[in-house]
């Protein structure tokens, strides 16, 4: 889910998802130049690292997943998928050894896609920030990345992500992609691997907090089926609230 505004995050389920590892934010968001947040009984934390900001507006034909993955639990989740465009991505769970990828993925984001994600503003995300974001333990939390194959080196186009609550029942989600990467249908990609994933696990409810002002996030978030309302806490952001 795509961009949003910035609050302070509450308790763990944030922190996990290290969707938007944020600085002052509640969590920095994940970007899809989209995002997402926990649900009423998970609180906030800076673990998401971000909301699931949708930042990325739904596809309008749906790209087509030309290899599935085993569901999880099986053999490791790995997906080649067809954009709109015809472009074809790898999507895999992120690694610690992607750090360098994803601090590349972080930089080339616009000032408005890193407000949306973290919501707030980050000038270079920090080691700490990123092995947070990349070292994560695939239990409690989970994140996809896209990848494309450009000028012989390998990019990070995307990232979704969750972190669940305690109990395992809810999680906060964030998404983010690339701003040349707009409007091909890649977050709803990400974002249907990511609900699939969430969903065989047991979680029965995916939340993402978003800045009011995010239309993507809220176009991705509509098309996905997640239902709105304002955030009691801030009047600034809205819930985004999944249930799987």
């Amino acid at each position: 889910m795509a961009k949003a505004t910035g609050r302070k995050s509450t308790a763990g389920t944030r922190r996990k998802a290290g969707a938007k590892a944020a600085p002052k934010s509640r969590t920095g968001s994940v970007h899809k130049s989209v995002s997402a947040r926990p649900a009423v009984p998970v609180k906030k934390s800076a673990g998401t690292a971000g909301k699931v900001r949708m930042s990325a507006a739904p596809a309008r034909k749906s790209p087509r997943s030309t290899v599935r993955a085993k569901r999880a639990g099986s053999e490791p989740l790995r997906w080649i998928d067809t954009l709109r465009d015809g472009t074809h991505v790898i999507i895999r769970p992120i690694r610690k050894e992607d750090a360098q990828l994803e601090r590349s993925f972080i930089m080339r984001l616009s000032h408005e896609s890193r407000r949306m994600r973290f919501l707030g503003q980050i000038r270079e995300p920090s080691d700490e920030m990123l092995r947070r974001l990349t070292d994560i333990d695939y239990k409690n939390e989970m994140a996809f990345i896209a990848l494309v194959h450009r000028d012989g080196q390998t990019q990070e186009i995307g990232v979704a992500r969750y972190s669940t609550s305690a109990e395992g029942k809810f999680c906060e989600c964030a998404i983010t992609v690339s701003d040349e990467w707009h409007y091909k249908g890649l977050a709803t990609l990400l974002m249907h691997h990511l609900i699939d994933v969430a969903r065989t696990r047991g979680i029965r409810t995916m939340v993402s907090y978003d800045a009011i002002d995010n239309g993507q996030m809220r176009e991705l978030a509509t098309f996905l089926g997640f239902k709105r309302k304002p955030d009691p806490a801030d009047s600034g952001m809205v819930v985004h609230t999944l249930t799987l």
